[in-house]
């Protein structure tokens, strides 16, 4: 109640400074940010501050006071530099001087347990964190201070730091990846506010090569660019990027990753314009933090792509900054103004004033992200990511994600032509993300924990075709960094039957796979189908499992399954050992239909069968002695003894529940049959057949992709003739 009080009498305060409304003064989104930040720092200054010395992992007493105080010093100095409050300068020194006083005598970290072992945090990823942000503290009050205090913390403070995070620590500084960018960035930024020089070039080009230790010149998963020399920032927008603003590692690292890319372009545009930093190679960043913004499901959640935690979303703390510097820095584009009003925050500098400012005077409109095509790797040439996005009847739309990206370094995932699906009530089919609890101290001090290697990152955990029992590229990452897929077709052009299709011929040897996937959106239907074709080429048989990882309750199926009252896993290894196998199944049908239910509505997945194949119904949690994993479930088409074979299913969303009224609308799915007509290495034809009647069926040219190119194929008689790498067929 106090803090309440409190913000009602600094907003009356901003009213009585001049004897006009707040909104006179600032726009009062801009106003409310600044009201509640001052009420925090007011409390913060009011309980005084602590510089423990470091102990705890993420998530520890020690920890969690130390970032705090980089949160307080940064809304500090912004308040200084909006009120000119001497009071918020004097706390801001007050601080620093503290660190400054204690940072030389302190050892690394007691827990190393990191590559790059932090003084401040247990590695150095958080200790750039901290520099980055107070660099924009000292920044806002560096005029103010006396010289000799300012050569204090320059002396014993910031330059230590500084080389501690680079020369001290090449291994992390000169690497390019999201850590790096980090520490290039801190290192820049207290540079520049120190007008020291030698920083700011070793921020923007890293640690020369021939002054590597020889164990950091050559890396296998290609982390540090020895064979080019190139490090440092300049080199992170070269080459962590695609030309279009894909960021290898996944829109959740990117949210992280964009901070550091725009705080220091964002000094960079201020003290150094001759390097253009914010339009550097064609505009990068604006189109990262569009790329970004556009990695998200109907509800906001990114796709959580590689090490991803589930739930980060465009209304976290850091895409708030991305959004303002995207609206203030390019293109003033309206869109991003709904995006910012949702978050219901801004940041306290030119950005967020003129968001705000724009906000209040309504020229916010819905931003409406559109199906798109990402590629991966510097030059565009490694995969991607397909996104489609499709309405339904109601004007919810339905989101379809497939990835046929680049291995994504070291938090990359074993997942190729896997994919993801959602729609206005979350995901439907998901990913499972990372297996890590951030800053939750009982889980491994907020680690990537064990699990993350034996589950998270192999191919049964998505929803992708595993051959054999064994991950993709054998779940090495060395042999993962040096392939990818490639995509085959993107056709997004007609609404009503938009196509992502990609090949990947190095997952397993001698083994070609080509997934297709299709969004229909047709009357027939309330909500779009997912119609996916999964082709897997190869000379030497094995078993394929194709699993889908659905949320909800099954509720149904069209076979017989036989439960286990004693639970086994699945296998020893690449994820089977984590697979408890609650169900199986040998079904005697042409068609495999489940039926489950998930928040609110309904699904019903129809799958082309074969004899012999199997239908496993498993659940995760097997090995997993400290619960650190989920207790998800999934159902995988298990396909014996086969060479070269073709999955097809057809995913319905139909009807709802309402729990009040307790009545059930259109539970049942509506297509009774799919069928393969045609598995040639020229030609993919399907057909799928709606209760009413009506049937659909669905060609796929599969070694010519091009928009113009002709194609005939002839079934049960009837030569069907069209151009374009598909061609669908309506038969009322």
């Amino acid at each position: 109640m106090r803090k309440y009080l409190l913000l009602f009498f600094v907003v009356i305060g901003m009213w009585s400074c001049t004897g006009k409304s707040a909104e006179s003064v600032h726009p009062p989104l801009f106003a409310e940010e600044l009201a509640r930040t001052q009420v925090q720092i007011d409390g913060f200054m009011e309980q005084g501050f602590e510089v423990p010395t470091p102990k705890d992992m993420a998530g520890g007493y020690t920890h969690e006071v130390h970032k705090q105080n980089w949160k307080t010093l940064q809304g500090a100095a912004a308040l200084y530099r909006h009120t000119g409050e001497e009071r918020y300068a004097e706390f801001v020194r007050d601080i620093l001087l503290e660190y400054a006083a204690v940072y030389r005598s302190w050892p690394i970290h007691p827990t190393d347990r990191s590559y790059a072992t932090g003084k401040i945090f247990w590695q150095c990823l958080n200790d750039a964190n901290w520099l980055v942000y107070v660099s924009l503290a000292y920044n806002d009050i560096y005029d103010w201070l006396d010289e000799a205090t300012r050569k204090k913390l320059n002396e014993e403070l910031f330059r230590p730091m500084a080389d501690f995070l680079s020369v001290e620590n090449p291994q992390f500084f000169n690497r390019i990846h999201n850590h790096s960018t980090w520490g290039n960035a801190a290192v820049g930024m207290i540079g520049l506010v120190m007008d020291d020089d030698e920083l700011v070039q070793r921020a923007l080009y890293g640690i020369p090569v021939d002054q590597l230790p020889d164990d950091l010149r050559d890396d296998d998963a290609g982390l540090i660019k020895s064979e080019t020399g190139r490090a440092g920032f300049l080199a992170q927008l070269d080459l962590s990027f695609s030309p279009d603003g894909y960021f290898t590692e996944g829109p959740y690292y990117l949210r992280y990753a964009l901070s550091p890319f725009l705080l220091f372009g964002r000094l960079l545009a201020d003290k150094r314009p001759d390097i253009n930093v914010l339009e550097y190679r064609d505009g990068i960043l604006g189109k990262a933090i569009y790329g970004m913004l556009s990695q998200a499901g109907p509800q906001g959640d990114f796709f959580p792509l590689n090490d991803s935690q589930k739930g980060m979303s465009v209304y976290a703390p850091e895409v708030v900054k991305a959004v303002d510097y995207g609206y203030f820095y390019y293109g003033k584009d309206p869109e991003l103004l709904s995006i910012a009003a949702r978050q219901g925050s801004v940041t306290l500098d030119a950005a967020g004033l003129a968001v705000a400012a724009a906000i209040d005077a309504d020229k916010a409109q819905p931003f409406r992200p559109a199906s798109v095509a990402y590629t991966d790797g510097p030059e565009g040439t490694e995969g991607g990511v397909g996104v489609l996005r499709a309405d339904g009847v109601d004007g919810q739309t339905s989101t379809l994600v497939m990835k046929y990206s680049a291995q994504g370094m070291g938090h990359g995932h074993f997942d190729k032509l896997a994919y993801s699906f959602y729609n206005e009530t979350g995901e439907v089919i998901q990913d499972y993300g990372a297996a890590r609890w951030v800053n939750i101290d009982q889980k491994g001090g907020g680690r990537y924990l064990e699990e993350n290697n034996s589950w998270a990152k192999q191919s049964v955990a998505h929803n992708t075709l595993v051959i054999g029992g064994t991950s993709h590229y054998n779940g090495d990452i060395r042999i993962g960094e040096k392939f990818h897929p490639d995509r085959y077709a993107f056709v997004a052009d007609d609404a009503g039957l938009q196509l992502i299709s990609a090949k990947a011929n190095n997952v397993y040897p001698g083994r070609e796979l080509h997934r297709s996937q299709w969004l229909l959106a047709d009357p027939a239907f309330a909500q779009p189908l997912l119609i996916d074709v999964f082709r897997s080429k190869g000379s030497v048989a094995a078993t394929h499992d194709l699993p889908t990882w659905y949320h909800g309750q099954l509720l149904q199926t069209n076979f017989p399954y036989v439960t286990r009252n004693t639970l086994v896993s699945l296998g020893e290894k690449h994820g089977y050992q984590h697979l408890w196998t609650e169900a199986s199944a040998r079904p005697d049908t042409n068609v495999l239909r489940i039926n489950f239910f998930n928040e609110g509505v309904f699904y019903t997945q129809s799958s082309v069968a074969r004899p012999g194949d199997e239908m496993l119904f498993v659940r995760l949690g097997a090995n997993d002695p400290e619960f650190n994993l989920r207790r998800d479930q999934a159902f995988i088409h298990r396909r014996p003894g086969v060479s070269t074979t073709t999955f097809v299913s057809v995913l319905e969303t139909h009807g709802d529940y309402d729990p009040r009224e307790e009545v059930a609308r259109d539970p049942y799915g509506h297509v009774t049959e799919v069928s393969l007509l045609v598995d040639s290495e020229a030609y993919t034809a399907i057909s799928f057949k709606h209760e009413n009647g009506t049937t659909w069926r669905l060609l796929l040219a599969n070694q010519d992709a091009t928009g113009n190119a002709n194609h005939e194929l002839t079934i049960n008689g009837t030569a069907y003739r069209w151009s374009g790498v598909h061609h669908l067929i309506k038969i009322d």
